[in-house]
């Protein structure tokens, strides 16, 4: 099959769950025969415009766009549903909802299969505006309207598109990135001033559905034993906001913003924590709660469905969603049953092995391509009735 990605913002991976969940599903098509172009962002890339480039196979094709803040992903999925469409592709698969605004293109201009992963509702994310909102939402609807199927990371985003439209979906769950091998003495978290197994880890982008302001506060307001706060990640579009939490805690010793870490550093940072919390208020599947689960970390996470889907009620610990006073309470607790936890962990890591492996989800998606390259190409829109679209709105 030859098949053509869209949405991605590029590869190799660096940060962003979609890029990652690229560099595992796709070299493993590649793997057994099948070609695969990626239509990239040149700002991700830092490639010429049209450039092309290699990873583990798949083609990546490096698109213009202009630098700016939420229009990026607009530019080049317009760009690559345009060329996508002269060029042959059996499956055009979408990342995200954004994107998936341009599935018209191909649907009309090409015989390709259209298929649309939705990776979570991005149109509820704080960063955007209403405008940028509104024309996510018209991205979900154009998937719902145009794509032959639809995948969904968690069984929350499947009941929600079940709900809202009637329409069914495929449910594909994530699997976390392998992490490359550290050192296994520590010496990058010690010289960051961190004692192994003594301090709380956040990994993702300090943007508000995150919420790792909430985490700081019910760190701040923790008798911590000791322990101390790390956050990994960048600012993403989220700049003002991360410079805020930034200085609001720069007089805490005990509270160490990192930046962006890859390679054996992350994977170090990771391991020496002794306990991974995650706050967020907006998930689809987290990637990062994923491989601290691989890791063996012990997890407090907020309880929204996805973390409730993952940890349920005995592998990890559920606080009250944007209650940054029942998380406190929950990692007191956490700090001092440290037995507790590790039997938690350790049924989370096994959870993980029988249910979220990429060599089984990777074959799954081939199989879903495989079944719709072969039908017929038949255009059939799904009808999209007042009642589902008001449901679908955003509301305020």
């Amino acid at each position: 099959m030859k098949i053509g990605v869209i949405g991605a913002k590029g590869l190799p991976p660096k940060q962003g769950g979609i890029e990652h969940y690229c560099a595992e599903i796709y070299p493993r098509m590649v793997a057994q025969g099948h070609s695969v172009d990626l239509y990239a962002r040149s700002s991700y890339t830092g490639l010429p415009p049209f450039a092309k480039d290699a990873f583990e196979g798949v083609k990546v094709v490096s698109l213009p766009c202009p630098g700016l803040r939420g229009a990026d992903a607009f530019v080049t999925s317009a760009l690559g549903a345009v060329g996508a469409s002269t060029a042959q592709y059996d499956v055009l698969h979408f990342h995200a909802l954004g994107p998936s605004l341009f599935t018209w293109i191909p649907k009309i201009a090409s015989s390709a299969k259209i298929v649309v992963t939705c990776h979570g509702l991005d149109w509820q994310r704080n960063k955007w505006g209403k405008k940028s909102s509104d024309l996510i939402q018209l991205g979900e609807r154009a998937a719902v309207h145009f794509a032959d199927e639809i995948i969904v990371v968690s069984k929350e985003l499947q009941s929600y598109f079940m709900r809202t439209y009637g329409r069914e979906t495929v449910y594909i769950p994530n699997a976390p990135a392998t992490y490359a091998n550290s050192d296994p003495d520590f010496n990058y978290v010690k010289a960051l001033g961190l004692s192994p197994q003594k301090y709380i880890l956040f990994l993702g982008r300090l943007v508000p559905e995150k919420c790792p302001d909430l985490l700081v506060h019910a760190f701040q307001s923790l008798q911590h034993q000791g322990w101390k706060l790390v956050l990994v990640g960048g600012d993403s579009d989220a700049v003002p906001f991360a410079s805020d939490l930034r200085e609001q805690t720069a007089s805490n010793l005990n509270i160490l913003f990192t930046g962006e870490l890859s390679g054996a550093r992350l994977a170090e940072v990771v391991r020496g924590a002794g306990l991974f919390v995650l706050p967020s208020n907006l998930e689809g599947m987290p990637l990062a709660l994923l491989e601290a689960m691989q890791e063996g970390i012990p997890a407090v996470v907020s309880d929204i469905p996805p973390h409730r889907e993952l940890l349920g009620s005995e592998r990890g610990i559920l606080f009250k969603v944007g209650s940054a006073e029942d998380l406190s309470d929950r990692l007191a607790w956490v700090i001092n049953h440290p037995e507790e936890m590790a039997i938690m962990a350790k049924k989370a890591k096994n959870y993980l092995e029988a249910n979220h492996r990429w060599e089984q989800l990777s074959q799954k998606m081939l199989h879903v391509f495989e079944r719709l390259s072969t039908q017929q190409p038949v255009f059939v829109h799904n009808k999209i009735n007042k009642k589902s679209y008001t449901a679908g709105k955003r509301t305020k």
